[in-house]
């Protein structure tokens, strides 16, 4: 496939999971990938081999998206290393569970700085590079209509992106740039899995509760990406779609 060839895409938080899934969808479809990483070097050259094997071309690069200079950075060595941007997808994320009354303010901060913040920061950045027509995907997640018990941290963060994606759809549509948000179900990822919750029975029960009877891959959430990043989607903005197997 080369539906997105001769397009520039940055990826954040791409060295594993859900984001490595992405960078690969997009680099499979010809894209030039830019696999940030805000830790884990060695997992976003993990990342960058496995497309450069595939004939595809990618560069890691780090920045925590959450301070404003590095997010900067970001997007200029990206532009710089690549001499465009067509794509970016804010998919750096943390997640977190405790009851209302155990929540801290530390875990308020965090959440709240990485999902929210760096999300508004990294598009802040990108926007004066986009290039007319334009795209960028936010990841939110099925979170945010399912309203899990000890999960307000977290579903508040994925709120509050859905709502700013929508009003920049708007403010940013008069520059041909386009603005989606698709929000993940179950996904089993390194994560998932460090957590004890793939493979355990409370995948078993979300599972039962999924439509389609299965837990997510990356791959099930960068094919969306991938489609919403290429012309194919030319006319689609401001859209929030689920890629959950129908959880919801």
């Amino acid at each position: 496939m080369t539906k997105l060839a001769g397009k520039v895409a940055i990826v954040t938080g791409a060295s594993k999971g859900i984001g490595a899934g992405i960078a690969k969808a997009l680099a499979a479809d010809g894209a030039s990938v830019v696999v940030n990483y805000a830790s884990s070097k060695e997992g976003a050259d993990t990342v960058v081999a496995a497309i450069v094997a595939a004939g595809g071309r990618a560069i890691a690069i780090q920045g925590d998206v959450s301070i404003a200079a590095e997010a900067q950075s970001l997007i200029e060595a990206a532009v710089a290393d690549f001499g465009r941007l067509d794509i970016l997808v804010n998919n750096s994320g943390v997640w977190d569970v405790a009851p209302v009354e155990l929540f801290t303010e530390a875990q308020y901060r965090r959440l709240f700085d990485v999902n929210v913040l760096g999300t508004l920061l990294t598009t802040q950045a990108a926007i004066k590079h986009l290039q007319d027509g334009g795209s960028i995907v936010n990841i939110s997640s099925s979170i945010t209509t399912l309203r899990t018990p000890g999960t307000a941290l977290y579903t508040a963060t994925k709120a509050a992106v859905n709502a700013i994606s929508g009003v920049l759809m708007k403010e940013l549509a008069p520059r041909g740039i386009r603005v989606n948000v698709v929000g993940p179900g179950f996904v089993v990822t390194e994560g998932t899995k460090a957590a004890g919750i793939a493979g355990s029975e409370m995948e078993a029960g979300i599972v039962s509760q999924t439509p389609l009877g299965r837990a997510g891959t990356p791959d099930d959430i960068g094919r969306v990406v991938a489609f919403l990043a290429s012309d194919d989607a030319r006319f689609v903005t401001g859209e929030e779609l689920f890629a959950s197997g129908g959880l919801r």
